[in-house]
C-alpha cells in the first residue's frame, strides 16, 4: 500500500481529513488546549454555552488547558463536557473515580480541580456515559443542541472512544457501525495491551476488560471533529484513517465521512512506518 510508505506531506490530496503536523507531542498538546480555550472564550463572548466531547487520550493537554483559564480568566462556568468513555467490572458497573485507571478520577484530579474554583464548569456539566442509563448522554446532547466540538486520540486498532472494530468472525455493515451509540463494549486485546503499557506498568490484567463508550453516532453527530495524536506507534494507525477505505475495521476512518474534521500529529507520528503489508 503506497500510503503506508509515501510522505505525508505529498499526499494532502489524496484524502477529505485535514491534517497539521508540529514539531512535537507538546505542541500537539498546546494546540488541543488552545482550541479548546479559544472556543470558551468565544462562546462566552456571545452568551453561549460551550459543547465538547472530550477523550482520555491525549492527556497532556488538559493541565495547559487549566493553566491558560486561570492565567487569562476563562470561565468554564458554561461549558458541558461529554468524556467518551469509562472503564467497567465484568458485570457492566463504572470503575469507582478513586480505580486507578478511571477516567473520572482522571479528569478530577488533571483539570477540575486544577482549574480555579470560580471557573470550573459545575458538577451537573461533567457528563459521562452511564451503562445503567445509556440514553442520558444522547438524551443531553439533544438537550443542548448538540455538541461544538468532539475532541479524541485514536487507538492502535483505529478505535475512537471505546468503538472497537469488529472481532474475527464478527461482521457488522458500515451503515450498522455508524449507528451504533452509548453502550457497554468488550475491550480489543490490542486495546487492552496497549493500555496497560502505558497506564499500567504493562500489566494487561490491571486493565478491565469493558467499559461504557458513547457511539459513532455521537462522533460523527458532531458539528466538527478535531483529533490528536502524540505516539509514534499511531503512524500506521493514521495512514489508514487518512487513505484507507473507510470501513468498521479502522473505526476512525469514519472521520472521512465527516464535513469538518482535522487530525494534529506531531513529527514523528508523520514519518512512514517502518515496515509495511505489501
Amino acid at each position: 500500500m503506497e500510503f503506508m510508505t509515501a510522505p505525508l506531506e505529498h499526499m494532502r490530496a489524496a484524502t477529505p481529513i485535514r491534517f497539521e503536523v508540529l514539531s512535537t507531542p507538546e505542541d500537539v498538546w498546546r494546540d488541543f488546549a488552545k482550541v479548546m480555550a479559544n472556543a470558551i472564550e468565544d462562546n462566552n463572548s456571545r452568551g453561549r454555552r460551550t459543547t465538547f466531547i472530550i477523550p482520555v487520550g491525549p492527556t497532556g493537554q488538559f493541565g495547559m488547558l487549566a493553566e491558560m483559564c486561570n492565567k487569562e480568566g476563562i470561565s468554564c462556568r458554561n461549558v458541558v463536557t461529554f468524556n467518551m468513555d469509562e472503564y467497567c467490572f465484568e458485570d457492566g458497573r463504572p470503575v469507582p473515580p478513586d480505580h486507578p485507571m478511571s477516567f473520572r478520577g482522571f479528569m478530577q484530579r488533571e483539570f477540575f480541580d486544577l482549574l480555579d474554583p470560580c471557573l470550573r464548569p459545575p458538577e451537573g456539566n461533567r457528563v459521562f456515559p452511564d451503562p445503567k442509563r445509556p440514553s442520558a448522554l444522547p438524551d443531553r446532547i439533544e438537550h443542548e443542541g448538540g455538541v461544538d466540538i468532539c475532541f479524541g486520540g485514536i487507538g492502535i486498532n483505529g478505535h475512537m472512544a471505546f468503538n472497537e472494530p469488529p472481532e474475527s468472525g464478527e461482521v457488522v455493515n458500515v451503515e450498522d457501525f455508524r449507528a451504533f451509540t452509548v453502550r457497554v463494549v468488550s475491550l480489543a486485546r490490542e486495546t487492552r495491551t496497549i493500555n496497560a503499557a502505558f497506564g499500567a506498568a504493562g500489566d494487561i490484567a490491571a486493565v478491565p476488560s469493558k467499559a461504557v463508550t458513547i457511539g459513532m453516532r455521537e462522533i460523527l453527530g458532531s458539528r466538527t471533529c478535531r483529533f490528536y495524536l502524540d505516539w509514534p506507534w499511531q503512524a500506521a494507525v493514521v495512514r489508514r484513517v487518512l487513505f484507507g477505505p473507510v470501513t468498521p475495521a479502522c473505526p476512525a476512518s469514519y472521520l472521512q465521512t465527516h464535513p469538518d474534521a482535522k487530525i494534529t500529529m506531531p513529527a514523528h507520528t508523520a514519518r512512514p512506518p517502518c515496515s509495511s503489508p505489501s
